[in-house]
């Protein structure tokens, strides 16, 4: 279906979403928003789609919200629209693996987008950060929560508190994304890992994605048990039989995601 803020494309088993609005450094606002939710569900009701893609441009993944739009907008109104909430959740608890092309300007509700995928691949040039403190706000995007469980909470509090941007080498360096590569690569990178995640069983992939998400939410004790309980359920799958069948056959396995 045609969209005004994002472009959207199908490359074999990826579905890949593009933000555009450069006039406005990808802000984030409710068009983008409603846009890339539907575009969302779409790939995820679309069995050939098995890994998704996100990527803003080479000067901009997304500058944040777009603050024009929330200027007006009262503590009512927020909570009665849930204004962007919807789209960090509906990432952040996205069946298939989502992987996060990121370049150039990746701040506020944009960090808060990029963490909520599974992968991060970041050209050099990539600059990220929490800056709402500097506008009398703070993220309310998952923000608090997930750049605290990247970076710990001392760096997580220097960069919310502060609004201090971080380069792509030390995100890096404190586990904030997986990988920088030169800025002419980092899309082909991301597409590049998306294809490598895509030759697995969906099955697998998903539960793996799963059981990781778990862990975070918690006690070691619980999650193991959690893990074990979905690696026992593989052992029924129709993938599993033919991984393994394969491996023993010494062939490249062909994974149906059954």
């Amino acid at each position: 279906m045609p969209y005004e803020t994002i472009a959207t494309a199908k490359e074999g088993p990826l579905g890949c979403i593009t933000l555009s609005r450069p006039d406005a450094f990808n802000a984030l606002n409710t068009k983008m928003v409603t846009e890339l939710i539907g575009a969302l569900g779409e790939f995820e009701k679309d069995d050939e789609v098995r890994c998704v893609v996100i990527a803003g441009s080479e000067r901009a993944f997304s500058a944040g919200a777009d603050i024009k739009e929330m200027s007006d907008m009262t503590a009512v109104q927020m909570t009665m629209t849930g204004h962007f909430f919807p789209l960090w959740d509906k990432v952040g608890r996205y069946p298939k693996p989502v992987v996060g092309a990121l370049s150039g300007f990746v701040l506020g509700g944009g960090l808060e987008l990029a963490m909520s995928c599974d992968v991060l691949v970041a050209s050099e040039t990539t600059q990220l950060g929490q800056p709402e403190i500097d506008i009398g706000v703070m993220p309310g995007g998952g923000g608090t929560q997930r750049l605290t469980r990247a970076v710990g909470k001392y760096k997580a509090m220097e960069m919310i508190l502060t609004g201090k941007r971080i380069g792509a080498e030390e995100a890096k360096s404190l586990g904030l994304v997986s990988r920088v590569v030169p800025k002419e690569a980092f899309l082909d990178e991301a597409k590049k890992i998306g294809r490598e995640i895509s030759a697995k069983s969906p099955v697998a992939v998903r539960l793996a994605k799963m059981a990781v998400n778990k862990s975070f939410e918690m006690g070691l004790s619980d999650g193991l048990d959690f893990e074990r309980e979905l690696f026992y359920l593989l052992f029924a799958s129709e993938d599993k039989a033919e991984g393994m069948k394969a491996f023993m056959e010494k062939r490249r396995p062909e994974f149906k995601g059954k």
